[in-house]
């Protein structure tokens, strides 16, 4: 019987604990989250099979998967120091640098770096859903400095969830996931913001089609989490914002200087983005 434990009850540790159960009945999933509500919401939900009392029982686990915002990691890192030798730890954060860099040289070898590109803008246990990781990939970052335990175990996990795997480094990964994630993200907020500061809410809802909800949707994402995945991947974001800003800056001159060709050429080329989706 494997013992799971799974800190953070929200949307990824909620519907990580769904999967992990239907994956295989022996394993003992065990959560825990500094909200007493969602304690008691993902034991109501059937999102683990136990709260845990205190962070010792989490330290006991055989797997303990964290799921909750990247500070929030790289603290918790440095309280998992008693783990046993076998025990395989796994994050789930945005970032992944500064995480990597942070883990105790003791449980370096139990660690995992690990990021399932999957999520909605809803947050909270009530949030979790079946099939939230089944077909999406998962990044893991400098697997090579994970135990060979630690690794099979993880390969196994995630497969058995139905996730897709890619490898690569984690200075790579956060500057990919800057200008895929993290960017759309300062984007879709800002949209948000610049609209609500112009319109009224009776037009905003009178006249909101399809497309404004498409892009304004992450805006609803929690600011707490994504503050925190701003911070530590300021650079590369950045630099991703740097870039659209410039994209914008083209936008803005063809359309005052009246260069219709030339815009329609610019979208054409950035409607060959979903010939690559």
């Amino acid at each position: 019987m494997m013992t799971i434990g799974i800190i953070g009850l929200g949307l990824m540790g909620g519907s990580l604990g769904i999967a992990l159960q239907a994956c295989d009945p022996t394993y003992q999933i065990i959560g825990l989250d500094h909200n007493d509500l969602h304690c008691s919401q993902a034991l109501e939900l059937g999102l683990v099979d136990r709260i845990a009392p205190d962070m010792e029982t989490i330290r006991d686990c055989d797997v303990i998967f964290l799921a909750i915002p990247v500070d929030g990691i790289i603290t918790a890192l440095q309280t998992l120091k008693g783990v046993k030798p076998e025990c395989t730890i796994i994050d789930l954060g945005s970032t992944k640098a500064k995480i990597v860099a942070s883990v105790p040289p003791l449980i370096r070898k139990n660690f995992v770096a690990a990021h399932p590109m999957t999520g909605t803008e809803k947050f909270g246990p009530s949030a979790a859903v079946e099939g939230l990781y089944r077909e999406k990939v998962v990044v893991l970052c400098n697997l090579e400095e994970s135990g060979e335990h630690q690794q099979k175990t993880a390969l196994k996990l995630f497969r058995e969830i139905g996730m897709k795997i890619v490898f690569m480094g984690a200075n790579e990964h956060d500057r990919h996931a800057a200008f895929i994630s993290h960017m759309p993200h300062a984007l879709s907020y800002s949209l948000a913001n610049a609209v609500m500061r112009q319109e009224e809410p009776k037009s905003i809802t009178a006249l909101a089609g399809g497309g404004f909800r498409d892009m304004s949707r992450i805006a609803k994402s929690s600011p707490d989490m994504w503050e925190d995945v701003f911070r530590q991947n300021k650079t590369n974001l950045l630099l991703a914002i740097d870039h659209f800003n410039e994209e914008l800056e083209k936008c803005r001159q063809m359309v005052e200087e009246e260069e219709w060709d030339a815009l329609n050429s610019w979208m054409q080329d950035a409607n060959k983005l979903h010939d690559i989706l």
